[in-house]
């Protein structure tokens, strides 16, 4: 679980563009800060092969992403979700199909400051914590101290996966919601920061955010690592997506090709996240 350079700037809204030395095509991506950091290293190395081709890539969130590929305003969507049925609905009611290509893989880490004793947590244990159930470190193994309970944004992928795998886990047609104590994070960077500058912090990120200014937590025993998420041994592993509007097909195939491709892959592993290789 390596921590990367790039996680500073996925931390905000980013939008870089990338031109060449003419402007006779151009790709627009939108949506994960999860995905962020090595779409855009591919887009950087993708285009200095393509100097005719104009890219644009920017890190709001995955429900933003698909509602940019829904309105057409982007060509992908990155997303650390599967998109959801209404979002399929609302697409098809403007015309738009969308497509998944899975991209890379990731395991979704609690995280704690670095100085927490606490080194495993139970799925029950999680739910509790982010439900407000349990509110101190000691309940769970810890100090005698408060639980500072850090969240995410509902347009993030992040968000939506910990709220199903963690926070709804085991409910009925009631679905549990997080504690209203949570202080909300805007982006993949900023819940590292957070987490980092709070010794009483729990929180949670994608695997390639996990650097020492953290501690990883192991969940029900299972450390996150590439071999445990591609085993499915890792319980809280996923899948990293771009969506498109119908199967990809000339400038945007070739770029989703690239990052399918072995170099593309490698960026993915080199940014601390699974390849799917």
């Amino acid at each position: 679980m390596n921590g990367n350079k790039w996680k500073v700037m996925a931390a905000a809204v980013l939008g870089m563009t990338f031109a060449g030395r003419a402007l006779a095509a151009e790709v627009i991506v939108n949506g994960s800060t999860t995905v962020l950091p090595f779409a855009q290293i591919a887009v950087e190395r993708f285009v200095t092969e393509r100097p005719e081709l104009k890219m644009s890539i920017s890190g709001g969130g995955t429900g933003n992403g698909v509602k940019a590929l829904i309105d057409k305003t982007s060509h992908i969507a990155m997303a650390s979700r599967e998109i959801k049925k209404g979002e399929v609905d609302q697409a098809k009611a403007k015309g738009v199909d969308p497509f998944e290509t899975t991209v890379a893989l990731d395991c979704v880490v609690p995280l704690v400051h670095p100085s927490n004793p606490v080194e495993n947590l139970t799925f029950d244990q999680l739910k509790r914590i982010y439900t407000g159930q349990v509110s101190n470190w000691k309940d769970v193994g810890g100090s005698d101290a408060p639980i500072a309970v850090i969240g995410r944004d509902s347009s993030s992928g992040t968000y939506g996966a910990w709220q199903e795998m963690v926070v709804e886990k085991g409910d009925g047609e009631k679905k549990s919601r997080v504690t209203p104590r949570a202080q909300v994070t805007a982006s993949s960077g900023a819940m590292l920061t957070t987490v980092a500058g709070n010794k009483f912090a729990i929180g949670y990120d994608g695997v390639g955010y996990v650097d020492n200014t953290v501690k990883a937590v192991k969940v029900e025993g299972v450390a996150a690592s590439a071999a445990n998420a591609k085993d499915g041994v890792y319980p809280l592993s996923r899948k990293l997506y771009m969506y498109t509007n119908g199967q990809p097909t000339g400038d945007v195939k070739a770029f989703i090709d690239y990052l399918l491709s072995a170099d593309g892959q490698k960026i993915v592993s080199n940014t601390g996240f699974i390849s799917i290789q």
